[in-house]
C-alpha cells in the first residue's frame, strides 16, 4: 500500500511553511522596498527642499548668538554649527550650490530682521555691506567642505574634527577680511583672533561629536532591525529544516516502494496474470512519478541548507535566538515564563539551523507544557567528545508510563481546548534528527532542583565545530 495520507500530510505541511516563508519575505521585502525606496526617492529627489531646509535652519540658528567683543565685529552664533551639522548629515548634497544658497538666504534673512527692527533707519546698501561678510563665511565654509566631501566617511572622528575646525577658522578669517574691506572694521585685535580660534576648535569638535552620536544611533537602529529580520528568517528556516529532513526520509520509503512494486509486477507477469500485472505496472509508474517530484522538491529545498553558502553562528547566538523566539511564543500564549540560559562552552558552528531546530522544538514544547507561569532553562556544555544541550522546565512533568513512548510519532500528552490531541510530531522530529547526526537524546529523571522535565541531547562536537 502507498502511504498516501502520510505523504499528503507531509507535503501539505511543507507547502504551508514554504507559502508562509515566501509570502512573509515577499510582503516584507516589497513593503520595506516600497517604504525605503519611497522615502529615499522623496528625500534625494527633493534636493531643493533639502537646500532650503539647510539655508533656513542655518539662518535661524545664526540668530542665537553672543558678542564676546564690543560691537558687532565678531559674534558667536549657532549658525556655523548648524551648517556644519547639515553638511555632515546630508553629505550627498551639492556642497557648492548649498553654500551659495545658504549665503544668500542668511544675508536676506538678516537684512529683513534689520528692516523689521528699525524700518525708519533701514538702508539696503548699509545692511548689505554689514551682512555680506556673513554670507561669504558660509560660501567659504562650503568650499572647504566640498574639498573633503568624498573623504568624509573615511575620516576618523579626531581627524574630521581637526579638519572642520581649520575650515571654520579659515572661513572666519575670510569673513573678517571682507568685513574690514566693506565697513572698515578694525580686525587687528589679538583677543578677537583668539576667540575665533577657540570657537573654531570647540565648534569643530562639538559638532562632529554630535554627528558621530547621531550616526551611532542610526547604526544601532539599523542593527536592531537587521537582528529582528535575522530572528524571523532563522525561525522559518529552523521549522522548514525539520520538514525537509522528513521529506528525505520519505524519499527512501518511496524508493523501497518503487522497487517492491516493480518486483510484484514481474512476479504477476511470470504467473501470466496479464491484466493484474499491467495494473501493477501502472501503479509502479505512478509511484516513480511521485519519487521524481519528491526529488525535485527536495533538491530545491536542500539548496537553502547548502553548507557552502551558509554563514555561521556561535552557540551563544543560537541560545539567544532560541530564548528570544520562545519568549515571544510564551507571550502569545499569555504565559509568564522566566527563561534562563547557561552556556559553559562557546564556539562557531555552521550547523546552526539543525541546532535551532532541535532547541526550538524542545523549548516550545516546554512552553506548552507549562501552566500559566513557570521557568525554563536552556543549557549547553561539553562532556568528553560531545556537546550537551539540555532544556529543563518546571511544568507538571511526564508520568512514568508515557516516558517510553514520548519519541514515537503521533504520541502526545498535550491536548487542545476542544479535546483534540496535538500532532506530537515535534519530539519525533528531534529524535530522528539527533540520531541521524550520530547523537543521542533522552528524558532525564527529574532532579530535586525545581525542574520536572529535563531533555538532554548529546551531539558530536567534531560535527558541530566549523571547519572540522
Amino acid at each position: 500500500m502507498i502511504p498516501y495520507k502520510q505523504f499528503h500530510k507531509l507535503f501539505y505541511r511543507i507547502w504551508n511553511k514554504l507559502k508562509y516563508s515566501l509570502s512573509y519575505h515577499q510582503v516584507a521585502a516589497e513593503t520595506s522596498s516600497r517604504g525605503a525606496e519611497g522615502r529615499m526617492a522623496t528625500f534625494f529627489k527633493n534636493e531643493k527642499i533639502q537646500m532650503l531646509t539647510v539655508a533656513i535652519g542655518t539662518a535661524v540658528a545664526g540668530e542665537f548668538k553672543i558678542n564676546p567683543v564690543q560691537g558687532d565685529l565678531f559674534r558667536i552664533g549657532l549658525g556655523g554649527s548648524a551648517f556644519l551639522l547639515f553638511m555632515l548629515l546630508m553629505n550627498r548634497l551639492p556642497y557648492l550650490k548649498t553654500g551659495i544658497f545658504t549665503a544668500l538666504t542668511v544675508v536676506a534673512f538678516r537684512m529683513m530682521l534689520d528692516f523689521i527692527s528699525a524700518p525708519h533707519l533701514f538702508s539696503i546698501d548699509e545692511s548689505a555691506r554689514v551682512h555680506t561678510s556673513a554670507g561669504l563665511y558660509y560660501m567659504t565654509f562650503a568650499v572647504g567642505m566640498f574639498c573633503i566631501q568624498n573623504r568624509l566617511t573615511k575620516m576618523n572622528l579626531l581627524l574630521l574634527s581637526g579638519v572642520t575646525a581649520c575650515i571654520d577658522f579659515g572661513s572666519n578669517t575670510i569673513e573678517m577680511i571682507c568685513r574690514w574691506m566693506l565697513t572698515g572694521s578694525e580686525i587687528l585685535i589679538p583677543a578677537t583672533w583668539g576667540y575665533i580660534f577657540l570657537v573654531a576648535v570647540i565648534r569643530g569638535f562639538f559638532t562632529t561629536g554630535l554627528y558621530s552620536s547621531i550616526s551611532v544611533s542610526q547604526i544601532r537602529a539599523l542593527h536592531s532591525e537587521q537582528k529582528k529580520r535575522m530572528e524571523q528568517m532563522l525561525a522559518v528556516n529552523a521549522g522548514l529544516y525539520g520538514e525537509v529532513f522528513y521529506l528525505r526520509k520519505s524519499m527512501d520509503t518511496i524508493e523501497h516502494l518503487t522497487s517492491s512494486s516493480y518486483r510484484l509486477y514481474m512476479d504477476m507477469k511470470r504467473e501470466g496474470l496479464t491484466e493484474y500485472s499491467q495494473r501493477q505496472l501502472s501503479i509502479t509508474q505512478e509511484i516513480h512519478e511521485v519519487k521524481k517530484d519528491s526529488q525535485r522538491i527536495a533538491a530545491g529545498l536542500l539548496k537553502l541548507f547548502d553548507h557552502k553558502s551558509q554563514t555561521a553562528l556561535s552557540l551563544f547566538e543560537i541560545l539567544d535566538y532560541t530564548i528570544r523566539g520562545n519568549r515571544k511564543y510564551a507571550t502569545m500564549l499569555e504565559k509568564k515564563v522566566t527563561f534562563t540560559a547557561r552556556l559553559e562552552v562557546n564556539y562557531i558552528t555552521s550547523e546552526y539551523i539543525l541546532l535551532l531546530t532541535i532547541l526550538n522544538n524542545l523549548t516550545s514544547n516546554a512552553v506548552e507544557a507549562l501552566g500559566t507561569s513557570g521557568s525554563i532553562e536552556v543549557s549547553v556544555w561539553k562532556q568528553g567528545q560531545d556537546t550537551v544541550l539540555t532544556v529543563s522546565d518546571s511544568g507538571k512533568g511526564i508520568d512514568q508510563q508515557a516516558r517510553e513512548l514520548i519519541f514515537e510519532p503521533g504520541f502526545t500528552t498535550k491536548f487542545a481546548q476542544g479535546g483534540s490531541a496535538a500532532t506530537g510530531i515535534g519530539l519525533s522530529h528531534v529524535h530522528d534528527i539527533v540520531c541521524s547526526l550520530g547523537g543521542h537524546i533522552q528524558l532525564q529523571e527529574a532532579e530535586d532542583i525545581g525542574w520536572q522535565t529535563i531533555f538532554e541531547v548529546k551531539l558530536p562536537t567534531l560535527l558541530l565545530k566549523k571547519g572540522e
